[in-house]
């Protein structure tokens, strides 16, 4: 599928240019986080199904002591790697995937989290390649396909990227963490006003998704309507929530003095559906 990109002018386009070339993969993991610190979209929860760990040093020792025990334990090695990740230890996290999947080269489980360990770490292209062994033509994975989505947008290869989210959404219509995505895709691609059309669609649909509402309050400041994007972040929200929000999005925006200052790289996170 091919798309135009609209242009956008200006710092808005400076902004959104220097966004891509960041975006980090934390939306392979469930976390749900209450302000927002960087963009939001969703990998994490794509490929790997569960709760994202209360404790991960606790959780860290449990498992790995389980892991020794039973060096194929499947289930084991996929939480004492999402602990590890919880803890930035990002590169012991894809180690520990490596040795479970070449234990158990075909187990869909751990080859999906093997995607979503080496996409965290940076490791985009062969997050991709793992993650394609995750599923198959005849059973796809919406999860994974929007995983793939997002590993592609890291990649820069948008329209490709587009064609993943397609496929997720003939399966799951409508689905809140996959048109989040699809917003973010068109976001880097300097689409914003489909970014932002596409936003409003995911928030109609999970309206307390604070990953959506960052997604879409960042896109609307992107293009200049401050006011509204404060107004999307603290919506529904406590005062003081809605503050700390607020000041967390003028932070995050403002970031492009930096740009303007030629920096070239802004931290953005992706977040959702992976464990």
């Amino acid at each position: 599928m091919s798309e135009k990109s609209f242009r956008p002018k200006g710092r808005a386009h400076r902004l959104a240019g220097s966004l891509s070339a960041a975006i980090l993969l934390i939306g392979l993991s469930a976390c749900q986080t209450s302000g927002p610190s960087d963009i939001t979209g969703s990998l994490g929860d794509t490929v790997e199904q569960g709760e994202a760990p209360v404790d991960p040093r606790r959780d860290i020792e449990t498992y790995h002591e389980r892991l020794r025990a039973n060096p194929k334990d499947a289930d084991a090695a996929l939480k004492y790697a999402r602990a590890l990740r919880a803890t930035g230890q990002r590169a012991q996290a894809v180690a520990v995937m490596e040795q479970a999947v070449l234990a158990q080269p075909s187990n869909k489980a751990l080859l999906a989290g093997y995607g979503r360990a080496l996409a965290d770490n940076g490791n985009f292209q062969q997050a991709f390649d793992v993650l394609g062994r995750a599923h198959t033509p005849e059973d796809p994975d919406w999860r994974i396909l929007s995983a793939q989505g997002a590993v592609l947008d890291q990649l820069d290869r948008h329209d490709e990227a587009r064609q993943y989210y397609a496929s997720a959404l003939k399966i799951v219509p409508d689905e809140p963490s996959v048109l989040s995505n699809l917003g973010l895709s068109y976001m880097l691609a300097k689409d914003l006003p489909k970014a932002e059309e596409t936003l409003r669609r995911a928030r109609e649909r999970a309206p307390r998704d604070m990953r959506v509402r960052t997604n879409l309050a960042v896109v609307v400041g992107l293009q200049g309507r401050s006011a509204e994007a404060e107004t999307i972040m603290k919506a529904d929200l406590a005062p003081a929530e809605g503050a700390a929000n607020v000041a967390a999005l003028k932070k995050l925006l403002a970031r492009k003095e930096a740009v303007r200052a030629g920096a070239d790289k802004i931290p953005v996170a992706a977040s959702h559906r992976v464990d």
